[in-house]
């Protein structure tokens, strides 16, 4: 049975449930047909400035008071008639702007509204990427500043290792942003208008309406690129823009996602480690059996929809290779689904990944009992160059620690007891000329070497660098909020 209900029909969680109105607006059907009708627009504008007397003011003005007046009823009913989605829309078109109607699309190919369309909503739509992508970099460059020097315990294969600070692990995580920031900077940068190439590629259709004038043609395409926000044009194209601009698109969201993915398990293993965790409110509840628990949802959402970010840009690699010659159509279909979703998923990654970030709780208190459970053992060479320097051998004073670092470590593992190493120096007469200076070489601030050091030279040379650019944006930046 029929149902109007918009419950009783499958609808993407993409656009139902995570992604923003903005990006979701960009891909919908009023943002796609009302380009295409923007495009045939600006080919009418430049064929009538290049000399087609056919084309008549009223004609420019009807299409011009139209480009939002879509009847989907007559365009799908014609569509399901016609089978083809660009007649369909041109028939539409011209019922509401009959003085237009015998020259919309002339001279052109489907590809000239459906390739070029898409161009213009890429492009918007790694506007808003970059935008949201700068806001995620601005709040994790404060979160770095702000713990630039607090020690912490460092790990290498998740095993502890020598101290490093919180906000240098951290500028970790920035220095891959800002390698994201620029690739999709260059991937936003390089793209091009299709133009208006016609069927093949070779503007054999505008050759004719321009009577073999070669300038008038190149001229056109030319024009109708700057109507439609673009400075230039591919030089040459098939039916199609080649579909490797797809995989340049693809390629730099992809990677943006192993880097959300990275960070986000980094945090999800920092708050088992109880050191960090991400925002968790009041009401939150982070099991339904265990009301204790304060599950990551946050990290473990980036985490999620960030592998299905890396997975899309392997669509556009087997598109793009199986293109025959000029075309075909078996990419149509595919590149529906995965274009938008690659922008729809960067879209939320990069609003959660915000949310985090502007809510990041540290506990230092935490940190610092790690700390001391791992830094005995750490310890030991600043304590051996130390009893060398007041006269004792190297070799007597690392056998004496040797045989206290196994008995402390025996007491930790077996007895399930804290790390005793340093008491067992201190009550050992060996120890005594060091014994005065432990608090000193036992201090976390002197082993994190440059650490708060090397991020303040990343977030001048580098972060702020970086960001200059986007200072006006930065002003409208609000709190990242997530409904669900």
């Amino acid at each position: 049975m029929a149902t109007t209900d918009p419950n009783s029909k499958y609808s993407s969680p993409l656009v139902s449930r995570y992604a923003s109105v903005e990006m979701s607006e960009n891909f919908s059907n009023n943002t796609r047909f009302s380009t295409w009708r923007k495009l045939w627009l600006n080919l009418a504008i430049a064929e009538k400035q290049l000399g087609l007397t056919e084309i008549t003011d009223e004609a420019l003005a009807q299409l011009e008071s139209n480009l939002c007046n879509i009847d989907y009823k007559v365009a799908a009913e014609e569509e399901k008639k016609r089978r083809h989605d660009v007649m369909a829309h041109v028939h539409a078109y011209g019922i509401v702007a009959p003085k237009a109607a015998g020259i919309i699309h002339l001279g052109a190919t489907s590809c000239y509204v459906t390739d070029n369309a898409d161009l213009i909503i890429y492009r918007n739509a790694l506007d808003m990427v970059i935008k949201k992508l700068v806001f995620v970099i601005d709040e994790l460059a404060k979160f770095c500043k702000v713990y630039r020097d607090l020690p912490t315990l460092g790990f290498t294969h998740f095993q502890p290792a020598q101290l490093t600070t919180v906000g240098k692990r951290a500028s970790l995580w920035l220095q891959e942003l800002l390698m994201d920031l620029r690739n999709i900077e260059r991937a936003r940068d390089d793209l091009k208008f299709r133009g208006v190439k016609g069927t093949t590629g070779t503007q054999a259709s505008f050759m004719q309406l321009f009577h073999g004038d070669h300038d008038k043609v190149e001229q056109l395409d030319e024009l109708v690129s700057k109507l439609s926000g673009f400075n230039e044009s591919y030089p040459v194209t098939g039916q199609t823009y080649t579909r490797k601009i797809d995989i340049d698109i693809l390629c730099p969201l992809a990677s943006f996602g192993a880097t959300a993915h990275k960070i986000a398990t980094d945090i999800r293993l920092l708050a088992h480690l109880k050191e960090i965790e991400e925002p968790f409110e009041s009401d939150q509840i982070g099991s339904s059996a265990m009301a204790y628990k304060r599950n990551p949802m946050r990290s473990e959402r980036v985490c999620s929809l960030s592998r299905h970010l890396m997975t899309l840009v392997s669509n556009t690699m087997q598109t793009a290779s199986t293109q025959w010659l000029e075309r075909t159509l078996d990419d149509s279909a595919n590149r529906r689904i995965t274009m938008p979703e690659a922008f729809l998923t960067a879209d939320i990654v990069l609003t959660t990944m915000q949310n985090i970030f502007q809510g990041l709780v540290v506990y230092p208190q935490v940190i610092s009992r790690h700390i001391n459970q791992e830094l005995p053992f750490m310890a030991t060479e600043n304590i051996i160059m130390a009893m060398v320097e007041a006269g004792k051998s190297r070799q007597d004073v690392h056998e004496e620690i040797r045989v206290l670092s196994h008995q402390a470590a025996h007491v930790v593992k077996h007895e399930g007891k804290e790390n005793d190493l340093i008491e067992r120096i201190k009550n050992n007469a060996f120890f005594e000329p060091v014994l005065g200076s432990l608090d000193v070489l036992l201090n976390p601030s002197t082993f994190i070497g440059r650490a708060p050091e090397q991020v303040d030279s990343f977030l001048t040379k580098h972060v702020d660098v970086a960001l200059a650019k986007y200072s006006e944006i930065l002003k409208s930046k609000s709190d990242a909020e997530i409904s669900v």
